[in-house]
């Protein structure tokens, strides 16, 4: 069985607190995009993993398709399968390729050994893998709370029509440089709030707090941003703790030369 496991793009992030548990509190809009990778799932006579495309950090037994599979089988008996993943989301951009591979795994083996867990059951599943997993599952823009794997308001936004300019240059940041320059906030406006206004009055109230202190240690993003807002992006951001940055157009813009070598760009109608 063969699904495409598709990135999403942060609408607003907001970091409220530091919890007991080490994690972060957060408040956030994740909304999915047309941006996929492809996964196969098959019977086997043992349980392997391969890839292609992007290069995949780590070993094979530490991916998150094969820690969904050890999860799933922890409560089902399913047998073997070889699981092949293409991998074309850019890693560590902040568009929750790693954690979309795992939701869809899930929803294959699901699926192919007719094993009847809800939509809830999987994200259940899926949450002790990574925050991000269980939002994959209904796949559907919606808001984020606690460490970004509980919800509510689904379909709060709707993109529908507009072009989205995403650009992914090679800078990577890691977790914990990106949480370690973020003073945490409570008393702000609520992300519905906000998201429920028209889009053109997002640029002045829908914020992302990583982009503080990551723009500080990596101006391009900032330059990036600021250049999509030049071409005439209604609304431009970093998604989630970055690096990538996207840009919201009412109509197709214009190439836009960035002057960045081995910079990953996608343009597509949402």
């Amino acid at each position: 069985m063969i699904a495409f496991p598709n990135a999403k793009i942060n609408l607003g992030l907001y970091i409220l607190n530091k919890r007991t548990d080490g994690f972060h509190s957060i408040e956030t809009c994740f909304y999915p995009i047309p941006l996929t990778d492809i996964l196969e799932v098959i019977p086997s006579a043992s349980l392997t993993f391969t890839s292609s495309g992007n290069p995949i950090p780590g070993t094979s037994s530490g991916n998150l398709c094969i820690k969904t599979y050890e999860a799933v089988k922890k409560i089902h008996n399913i047998p073997a399968v070889h699981i092949h993943l293409h991998k074309n989301i850019p890693i560590g951009a902040g568009l929750g390729g790693g954690s979309s591979d795992a939701a869809y795994t899930a929803k294959l083996l699901n699926e192919q050994f007719n094993l009847g867990q809800s939509s809830e059951q999987l994200e259940d599943i899926v949450r002790p893998i990574g925050s991000d997993c269980p939002f994959f599952i209904q796949n559907k823009s919606i808001l984020a709370f606690e460490k970004g794997d509980r919800f509510s308001d689904p379909d709060i936004v709707n993109l529908t029509g507009y072009w989205l300019y995403l650009i992914y240059p090679p800078i990577h940041i890691s977790t914990k440089e990106a949480y370690e320059g973020v003073i945490p906030q409570n008393n702000r406006q609520p992300l519905k709030e906000i998201l429920v206004k028209p889009i053109h009055e997002w640029k002045h109230l829908l914020v992302n707090d990583f982009e503080t202190s990551i723009f500080k240690k990596h101006s391009v993003l900032e330059r990036i941003k600021e250049s999509l807002y030049n071409h005439g992006a209604v609304y431009a951001s970093m998604s989630g703790s970055g690096s990538s940055i996207f840009g919201l157009f009412k109509e197709k813009p214009d190439t836009i030369d960035f002057d960045l070598e081995n910079t990953f760009t996608h343009l597509v109608q949402l």
